[in-house]
């Protein structure tokens, strides 16, 4: 596991998502370089629609690779506010840059300081071992 990347500044949960947060209370939201490494290459992404409200949990989305279908679970509670248009029509982007280009929606958090429940860094690389 070590050849993938988990940066110090994004908090993470046990589905395997990651969380950047940004300002105002919106965070953005995707999946981690381990599970678009297990995924395999990826070929179709469902997200939520602007506007939708969701909580921790919900499935928001999924993930469609040459190997499976994976559901996207929402992290925190908040309404949608953005979605990765780019992913339309380059999916692949979630295995080449899950952290930059490969981002998959953003969301304005219900509470801001629902993000200290996620996992940092190491708890996250801790957790896969």
């Amino acid at each position: 596991m070590s050849e993938l990347d988990y940066p110090s500044d994004l908090r993470y949960t046990s589905d395997h998502e990651w969380v950047r947060v940004g300002d105002d209370g919106v965070v953005r939201i995707g999946i981690t370089a381990f599970a678009q490494d297990a995924l395999g290459d990826v070929v179709y992404v469902s997200l939520p629609a602007v506007g939708d409200t969701v909580t921790p949990g919900d499935s928001c989305g999924e993930v469609e690779s040459t190997k499976s279908v994976s559901d996207v679970y929402a992290p925190l509670e908040g309404e949608v506010t953005a979605t990765n248009s780019a992913l339309d029509s380059s999916p692949e982007l979630i295995n080449s840059d899950p952290y930059g280009e490969g981002w998959m929606f953003e969301l304005r958090l219900a509470d801001a300081s629902s993000v200290d429940g996620l996992m940092d860094a190491a708890a996250y690389t801790a957790s896969l071992s």
